[in-house]
């Protein structure tokens, strides 16, 4: 990271320079990344990252040991967290992000094609 800037900070300076990529507070302390009201993934501060993929994104980038499961739902194929420690894990992150974001894309084209207003 540069110094200076914060995980969460590169994070966000990366995923909000996307088309259409709305970035704020949820309403349980995490800071989400959204598309047209769909969620791309979130941050807990500086040190975590949680996702949700399809079981078989999810089984893959599981074995490749990228994610872990989701600690409120340990077991659910599907929902995952990436703990953030180092600027390669700030890559990966912006990768699983980007990684949701061309898959919502592909399949709900951007907001202002899809015929939703920001």
């Amino acid at each position: 990271m540069s110094e200076g800037q914060t995980a969460s900070g590169r994070i966000t300076e990366e995923v909000t320079s996307w088309p259409d990529v709305e970035a704020g507070p949820g309403r349980r302390g995490e800071f989400a990344f959204k598309v047209g009201g769909r969620e791309i993934g979130h941050l807990h501060g500086d040190h975590a990252a949680h996702f949700s993929f399809p079981k078989d994104v999810w089984a893959e980038l599981f074995e490749q040991g990228r994610i872990v499961d989701h600690p409120v739902f340990p077991g659910r194929v599907g929902l995952a967290a990436r703990r953030i420690e180092d600027e390669t894990d700030v890559q990966d992150v912006i990768r699983m992000l980007r990684l949701n974001y061309d898959r919502l894309v592909a399949r709900h084209g951007l907001p202002e094609t899809a015929g939703t207003r920001r």
